[in-house]
């Protein structure tokens, strides 16, 4: 990899809004603070207020003239994820980009959220599902830009159509794939259908290769009390510059996938560096358990009726 650190040029955002979910550390904290930078009214959506009010301190260091604020929001949640909704939806504000960032990975046993979903299904892919949904009318008011990051373990496996919620025969690796399957599958079709039904947003997807992030560092929320091997090694590599990101290269394909005028929509972006693990954003060839339209219907429905909410048929 070359020694040349990576980056890309953001247009200007001003009178831009901007929902990152996930904005409160690691890669989404970076997204936030690039597009602040940029100029974007930012919201941040935050589960834990003390982490959110360290962001904002974060960005408005990085970016003295930076418009950020937090907002309650918890995705393992529907209830909250409606009551967020209403919230922006009361404000009335258009919301002009949207990025789906928050996510869990691999807890170290099987968890569920509080509809009793299992915690990587329902917080990676329906909870942001039904985001999407209670924000339709801003968005679409917005011509809004939607980015939903995946992970390159969406690369292979699949969703398992007859437990989605694995009650049966858990495995955290397989369901942490299934998740970002699914939350891609979401992320095509929704472009598919507002191109269909006018609704006049465009939605594409993004994946931030392989960094030091806390995905797989102590979360106790998730109950993981330290870090996992894993991101000991990324770490140990990523510092030496070998072959994974850094936080600040895995911002870049998100970034450029919901910003950039030659981002198109329906495409997925991401590290164009060996093995697509690191360095700086390019498109990427559609990973095989997103390319059927038939299994993103498929899954459109299940997310409709597992979640509880709907988006217009017209």
């Amino acid at each position: 990899m070359s020694n040349r650190i990576p980056d890309i040029r953001i247009p200007s955002l001003k009178g831009r809004r901007a929902v990152v979910t996930g904005g409160s550390d690691g890669i989404g904290l970076r997204i936030a603070t690039r597009l602040a930078h940029a100029g974007a009214d930012i919201v941040l959506p935050v589960r834990n207020p003390q982490k959110g009010e360290a962001a904002v301190n974060a960005i408005r260091a990085a970016a003295p003239d930076a418009s950020v604020q937090t907002k309650t929001l918890d995705l393992s949640s529907l209830a909250s994820v409606a009551s967020f909704g209403g919230t922006m939806v009361a404000d009335g504000r258009p919301v002009h980009l949207l990025i789906n960032n928050a996510g869990v990975m691999t807890p170290p046993d099987r968890q569920t959220t509080a509809d009793g979903f299992e915690v990587q299904y329902g917080t990676n892919h329906l909870g942001h599902f039904a985001l999407v949904s209670h924000l339709l009318p801003l968005l679409r008011a917005g011509e809004a830009r939607v980015t939903s990051q995946v992970s390159v373990a969406a690369a292979r496996g699949s969703i398992n159509w007859q437990d989605p919620n694995w009650t049966r025969a858990y495995d955290g690796m397989r369901a942490y794939r299934q998740s970002k399957i699914a939350f891609g599958l979401f992320g095509l079709e929704l472009d598919r259908r507002s191109r269909a039904l006018g609704w006049g947003i465009t939605s594409n997807l993004s994946h931030p290769g392989v960094a030091p992030t806390s995905l797989l560092a102590a979360r106790p929320e998730v109950g993981r009390a330290n870090d996992t091997v894993q991101v000991r090694v990324i770490r140990w590599a990523s510092v030496r510059g070998l072959i994974v990101g850094t936080p600040e290269t895995a911002a870049l394909p998100a970034l450029y996938a919901a910003t950039s005028p030659s981002a198109l929509p329906g495409r997925l972006y991401g590290p164009r560096g060996p093995g697509h693990l690191g360095g700086g954003p390019a498109e990427q060839t559609l990973y095989r358990p997103l390319r059927s339209s038939e299994d993103a219907e498929r899954n459109w429905r299940l997310s409709e009726e597992l979640s509880g909410v709907s988006f217009p048929r017209e």
